[in-house]
């Protein structure tokens, strides 16, 4: 039992110690730090579409690759920050900002954890009264 136990925390830390590695590649780094900085703080907004619940400057799939490429090429153009947000929002939809911007069409996103919380607690409070009547 010991043996299994330990193969497992083994397993969990080599796990968590390599989650929080950046996939961000040395080709990709800009040389000048500002615009470097402003590229990493937008890229860990943006939704991977592949992994979908990393940002792509934590995701190695070559989809993120592309995005953070293209992030840095607006930057070097001197797009501005919500101007680079507008162009992904605008190709992939809100879906691919991981913090989406509140209106009609994201009310779901913003409001479905508390609803279905809500559906939870109604179904547990429902399902003890009645082990009480039985």
């Amino acid at each position: 039992m010991n043996k299994k136990l330990i193969i497992v925390a083994a397993f969990l830390l080599f796990q968590f110690s390599f989650s929080s590695c950046n996939a961000v590649e040395p080709d990709e780094i800009l040389n000048n730090t500002q615009q470097e900085n402003r590229a990493r703080d937008i890229s860990k907004n943006i939704r991977c579409m592949v992994c979908q619940n990393q940002s792509i400057d934590d995701s190695s799939a070559p989809l993120a690759k592309d995005l953070r490429v293209l992030i840095r090429s607006k930057i070097k153009k001197g797009d501005k920050d919500e101007d680079i947000y507008k162009f992904l929002s605008d190709r992939y939809g809100d879906f691919i900002l991981l913090k989406p911007p509140l209106k009609l069409g994201t009310v779901f996103l913003w409001f479905s954890p508390a609803i279905l919380f809500l559906i939870g607690i109604f179904v547990i409070i429902k399902h003890n009264n009645k082990a009480k009547v039985d």
